[in-house]
């Protein structure tokens, strides 16, 4: 995000201070007691750590990842955190994994605050071991000056493959999201293990980098879209709410095919030094003062279900942009599981896909 970019050096100072004391300091419950935060970068709000400390006493420590793979290596190799914030399908596999210790409910008193939509989820369907963090979905920003609905509903994410778009779409650097799209298309679980549906949806993503000239990237996609620099690409919801904020001629659209259902939680190692001062952390993101400046610095989707209704009600940050609101009626849309054989088959699938790209 810009104005999260803006603010960078401000914030990564603010991360090297305790904080500063009161006339009460001393009465704060976790006074000079450390919190080891492991979250994505750019993902906090602008006063988030601050406020914890003030109202804490506590000094919190960020490390930042760039992948739930990279912060799986860190936590399964014995390095301790007291909080982390992966994605849904890598808590599962931290579940699986017996790397995660279960939340003790009476030290999270704010848990009333969340939407429904976004709790009981299939990879923690108690909440026994994760608190939502962030969540939204995948699906296709356009540029409503070149792109049609009507191609939009008529086509829906074979949208990628109409040649009329030839050399103007972005297509996402991730393999999870990429296979999302491909096995949707062909109307398959984006969660099969069927080598067939697999291959299928392998060639269907051979056939749109081989006849279609997109652009992979990954984050740029932000602000090119925002820019309008191509017609069409695939993004997450959150950072298609920002390019709908910037452009008024920007649109996002999710399939009728279905999408990824996505949610970020946080989450407590097994060995995490201080258990009791994570919980705190965990409670304070869910109150409205944390959830507000989250979701409006950085435009994802808040769960405290007040922020949402008031970031996209009447007078709101990102009131008329659909993207801030995830979609939950649609049978289609899903929901990441976890599955190791099936993780890897993809993997090496996508590898060939970004080889047949660089050869087209």
């Amino acid at each position: 995000m810009k104005k999260l970019l803006a603010s960078c050096a401000a914030m990564a100072m603010a991360l090297t201070l305790t904080a500063c004391g009161s006339s009460g300091s001393g009465d704060r419950e976790f006074e000079g007691q450390e919190l080891h935060l492991y979250n994505w970068g750019e993902y906090m709000g602008e006063n988030l750590i601050a406020n914890f400390e003030e109202q804490t006493g506590a000094k919190v420590v960020v490390d930042y990842f760039d992948s739930n793979e990279q912060m799986y290596i860190k936590v399964a190799n014995g390095e301790s955190y007291d909080v982390l914030v992966p994605s849904d399908y890598m808590i599962e596999r931290l579940i699986q994994e017996d790397l995660l210790q279960p939340l003790d409910k009476s030290k999270l008193s704010n848990l009333d605050l969340l939407n429904d939509d976004v709790m009981g989820l299939e990879y923690d369907p108690e909440n026994e071991y994760s608190i939502p963090y962030f969540w939204g979905t995948v699906g296709i920003v356009y540029d409503k000056n070149k792109v049609s609905e009507e191609d939009l509903q008529a086509e829906g994410y074979n949208i990628f493959l109409d040649t009329k778009y030839k050399g103007d779409i972005y297509l996402y650097d991730s393999e999870r999201d990429s296979f999302m799209m491909a096995l949707k298309a062909l109307g398959y679980s984006m969660n099969t293990s069927d080598e067939n549906e697999l291959n299928e949806a392998y060639n269907w993503l051979v056939q749109c980098v081989e006849t279609m000239e997109p652009e992979i990237v990954t984050d740029e996609i932000i602000d090119n879209m925002a820019q309008g620099r191509k017609a069409l690409g695939l993004i997450y919801s959150g950072d298609a709410t920002y390019v709908m904020s910037e452009n008024e001629d920007m649109g996002f659209y999710m399939p009728e095919d279905g999408t990824n259902l996505w949610s970020d939680a946080m989450v407590i190692p097994k060995n995490a030094e201080n258990p009791d001062l994570a919980h705190a952390f965990i409670d304070y993101v869910c109150t409205y003062e944390a959830s507000m400046d989250n979701s409006s610095f950085v435009g994802y989707t808040s769960p405290n279900q007040e922020v949402m209704d008031e970031l996209s009600g009447p007078g709101g940050d990102f009131e008329g942009i659909n993207a801030y609101i995830p979609r939950s009626d649609n049978e289609n849309d899903e929901v990441f599981k976890y599955d190791e054989a099936t993780r890897k088959i993809i993997a090496d699938l996508f590898s060939r896909v970004k080889v047949a790209a660089s050869n087209a």
